[in-house]
């Protein structure tokens, strides 16, 4: 029977006594204790305020369709009758199609102490890019969700869906959350945290209590003001050139995306199964003992989907001074079956807030190299930054 190290131990029982969601330097310590390994470094980079970082490995299978294992089966065996081609990544790079589900073992692999679960999601800039990833686990048929006590692979199922994309080896296409006891946090409670830290803004001003939504979350709607000549949104070009997912300000936008202007009254039409990327109109801030995840828009509301990249780090839209009021989350939205209608100020995005087993010792934004704080557009890193005359 084997015995977990002293400091697995050591580190197991201070989490299970606090609870939550790991922050940052307990994600430090579980990769030191092997609750997270890798053939390769876990380099400090990969280690987010709430969140790790993982990373595909060398091989990708193009597959014929998507599946789940049943339960007590290996990925890999259920993999095989449904694989068309291995592609290798690990020299060069390969090109993902659109529309076509692969399977890439990543290079990160779990062994989590019985009370620890894991939650993986893409990350933002694989969900803006329309790239829909998820989690795979042994003897699990449930995606991106991974039980306590796990020990075993990863593997990340990444379809490509407006775009043809070159990934390549070490790749970060979506991050894991580590969780010791259920973390979320009841509706009861997040006007409790509102009055202590805003969790909405709507300009410069916190959202007064009764105007916010709740109900099995916290709901945020679309911004679609201005004038007719205002940006409101972009939707993805199809038959767009290839996108290589490790060039960062690289590209010019106009070639992939189409913008979009709000109609009379402040209202868009949504093409069915045409992506779309919108703004909120509220400034969103994650408190620091807070995390917080876009949830699946329930779709008795409406037909469409809003839930590509889910994560909110600690910090984000947070400022200790009181003087940042917020950030906007992008909307990453695509129409079922038939044209649908947003009009501005419409709920269509619902966050959910948990609790950190301890505020992370370094926030989101310059603190941990983010991207997307006080984001004014809800285009990717993938992209060159617009000029007044772009918009």
């Amino acid at each position: 029977m084997s015995t977990q190290p002293a400091a697995d131990v050591e580190l197991a029982a201070r989490a299970s006594s606090a609870g939550g969601v790991l922050p940052s330097q307990r994600l430090r310590e579980a990769v030191q204790a092997g609750w997270v390994t890798s053939v390769y470094a876990i380099a400090e980079s990969s280690i987010q305020p709430a969140s790790i970082d993982l990373r595909l490995g060398r091989k990708a299978l193009r597959l014929r369709c998507s599946f789940l294992p049943a339960i007590g089966s290996p990925v890999e065996e259920r993999a095989e009758a449904l694989t068309i081609e291995e592609v290798d990544i690990d020299r060069g790079g390969a090109t993902l199609e659109p529309g076509r589900p692969y399977l890439i073992p990543l290079v990160e692999e779990l062994r989590l102490p019985q009370h620890v679960r894991a939650k993986a999601n893409p990350k933002s800039s694989t969900g803006r890019l329309d790239v829909f990833t998820r989690v795979l686990t042994d003897g699990n048929n449930r995606f991106d969700e991974v039980g306590a006590g796990y020990h075993g692979k990863l593997y990340l199922e990444v379809v490509p869906r407006s775009f043809a994309v070159k990934v390549e080896e070490l790749l970060s296409l979506n991050q894991i959350r580590l969780e010791t006891a259920p973390a979320r946090v009841s509706d009861a409670t997040i006007p409790q945290i509102h009055a202590e830290s805003p969790l909405l803004y709507m300009d410069s001003h916190a959202l007064p209590a009764g105007d916010l939504e709740i109900s099995d979350g916290l709901f945020l709607s679309v911004d679609l003001s201005g004038p007719h000549n205002r940006v409101v949104g972009y939707r993805a070009k199809k038959n767009s050139h290839r996108l290589d997912l490790g060039k960062i300000r690289h590209y010019e936008w106009r070639d992939y995306w189409e913008p979009v202007y709000p109609e009379r009254g402040g209202r868009i039409v949504l093409d069915p199964e045409l992506f779309y990327l919108l703004l909120s109109a509220e400034g969103v801030c994650v408190p620091p003992g807070y995390a917080a995840e876009m949830m699946a828009y329930d779709p008795t509301a409406g037909e469409l989907r809003t839930h590509y990249a889910g994560f909110f780090d600690p910090g984000f839209g947070y400022s200790s001074d009181g003087q940042r009021f917020g950030s906007r989350a992008a909307l990453e939205v695509r129409a079922r079956d038939v044209p649908f209608m947003v009009e501005h100020r419409q709920r269509i995005a619902k966050l959910a807030y948990q609790r950190m087993e301890a505020p992370p010792d370094r926030l989101y934004g310059a603190q941990a190299g983010s991207n997307y704080q006080g984001q004014q557009t809800m285009l990717s890193k993938h992209f060159r930054e617009q000029t007044a005359a772009d918009s």
